[in-house]
């Protein structure tokens, strides 16, 4: 038995996985963009939300949350992955200062760990929700819902995140304020074009449907 699938499920899915794999990793450098500082993780999580939203638009909003909920594998996983390679010996042969580099990378407390987990799967769902809504009460154009819902949702993420990761460790308020405005500003220059693009491309990618056996 074949089962058909759209081709742009299947690609923006494994796209998807990837991005939420390497949005931890990246985030460990700061960028300065102007008068905005954030950490270079937003980028990757930009595209989660690009995705997700286009997945909603394409193929309903079921399919978005499912691609959200089936993230969390590949993000548990390399968490899991990152703490196994993280507990093995190093190479006696291996640079200190590449081993120095690599573990002050790749090693996150439980703490930030969990928080990321959390701030992903509310944020996420909570995008997806506002754009098929959105569309669903008044028909909106996809900008004004990707702006709308993007804007949201990385300020609700921001607030979480920030919150769990690091109340009661230092004075947050300056953080949060900053980041929630870097990234709702990130998000409404950012998402909307790139909505439209990816939506394009996956109604491209459907004329074409992909088969995959079960």
């Amino acid at each position: 038995m074949t089962v058909t699938i759209p081709r742009s499920l299947f690609v923006f899915s494994v796209l998807y996985g990837g991005m939420t794999c390497v949005a931890g990793v990246l985030g460990n450098k700061q960028v300065s963009l102007g008068p905005l500082a954030v950490e270079a993780g937003i980028f990757a999580f930009l595209l989660l939300v690009v995705m997700s939203s286009a997945v909603a638009e394409l193929h309903g909003r079921d399919n978005a949350g499912k691609l959200v909920r089936f993230g969390f594998i590949p993000l548990i996983f390399a968490i899991l992955l990152f703490e196994l390679v993280l507990a093995l010996p190093a190479s006696p042969s291996m640079e200190p200062a590449r081993l120095e580099g690599f573990q002050l990378v790749l090693s996150q407390s439980p703490r930030l760990m969990f928080a990321g987990i959390i701030a992903y799967g509310v944020s996420q769902m909570l995008n997806i929700t506002i754009f098929s809504a959105l569309r669903s009460d008044s028909g909106r154009a996809i900008w004004v819902r990707g702006a709308i819902a993007g804007v949201l949702s990385q300020v609700v993420d921001s607030l979480i995140f920030i919150t769990l990761a690091f109340y009661g460790v230092f004075p947050i308020g300056e953080l949060l304020l900053g980041q929630m405005l870097a990234k709702a500003v990130l998000s409404a220059v950012i998402v909307p074009p790139l909505i439209h693009v990816f939506v394009a491309l996956g109604r491209k990618l459907d004329a074409n449907p992909a088969k995959v056996m079960p």
